[in-house]
């Protein structure tokens, strides 16, 4: 648990020492006294803070929906189911999946950030530049890999992204804000490649599966998804990256029966076997924290 002295508390309840100090005293904000000095446990500041926020009448605080929002996987959303956790669900993208998380209407988030060539983690620079999760615990579930699905028998001969504009290949593309979508920005901006560059699916594909069936119809020759959305709409997959598919959750939250059932689940190898059968999955970070703030 990480308690506060009074000087750090105060400074993080944005409040003098003494008004503090009076807090203590009239019993009214969460303190221990250990050897003669107050300590302030961070997440019970939290709860304090919140709730003393303005509701409407007969709404009382709660903890958050047993619900696991951000990006879409197959290999996840099984494990809700397997391990018993009572998890369920919603399916957005990342940065979605991060706000739903931020507001609490959701316990965690499955995130894969992308961003420009960085020694650190993706996903892990990306938590530090969020000054609201403050309280955020990262854990591993697998490593993915990411590619270019295309019909059977690659009819468009593509080969790399490079091979897309020229080819006049029409292209399914994520929404802004999905992890897929940050991939692909990233991947075209290297190769120099821009958005009105390509023959665009629209509107963009809120799943990797609504994405891999976008080229299965037809409707699409191409599109940045998973090696097991491929696989599992019977498509071509052309590789690209690995990239870092987490769960992001506050401290709070991490303790829930529902998210130690899965976490449980995941460090036992619980995924391991069905992840084999999906392919495209490395599942040694599953169940290990990989950051906590």
């Amino acid at each position: 648990m990480d308690f506060l002295t009074t000087s750090e508390a105060a400074d993080y309840l944005r409040l003098g020492e003494r008004k503090l100090y009076e807090l203590v005293a009239a019993n009214a904000v969460p303190c221990s006294k250990v050897t003669g000095k107050w300590l302030f446990p961070r997440h019970e500041l939290d709860r304090w803070v919140l709730s003393g926020l303005m509701r409407p009448q007969g709404m009382i605080l709660a903890e958050p929906p047993l619900i696991v929002g951000g990006s879409q996987d197959d290999l996840l959303e099984w494990a809700l189911r397997q391990s018993g956790s009572g998890l369920a669900s919603l399916t957005e993208g990342t940065e979605k999946g991060v706000h739903r998380l931020m507001r609490g209407e959701v316990a965690a988030a499955a995130i894969h950030f992308h961003g420009e060539a960085s020694d650190e983690d993706t996903n892990i620079a990306a938590i530090r530049a969020m000054p609201r999760l403050h309280d955020a615990v990262l854990v591993g579930f697998v490593r993915r890999e990411q590619g270019l699905l295309v019909a059977p028998g690659n009819p468009k001969h593509l080969h790399s992204l490079t091979d897309v504009p020229s080819s006049g290949a029409k292209m399914a593309i994520r929404q802004p804000g999905a992890g897929a979508r940050m991939l692909l920005d990233i991947l075209l901006a290297r190769a120099g490649i821009s958005l009105s560059d390509l023959n665009l699916l629209e509107p963009p594909c809120l799943t990797g599966p609504d994405l891999a069936a976008a080229i299965g119809s037809g409707r699409a020759d191409c599109g940045v998804a998973t090696r097991s959305a491929a696989r599992a709409a019977g498509l071509e997959f052309v590789p690209l990256v690995w990239e870092n598919f987490d769960l992001l959750m506050r401290q709070r939250t991490y303790f829930q029966p529902s998210l130690q059932a899965l976490i449980a689940f995941l460090a036992r190898g619980g995924v391991s076997g069905h992840a084999d059968e999906l392919t495209g999955y490395d599942t040694a970070p599953a169940g290990k924290i990989r950051f906590y703030t």
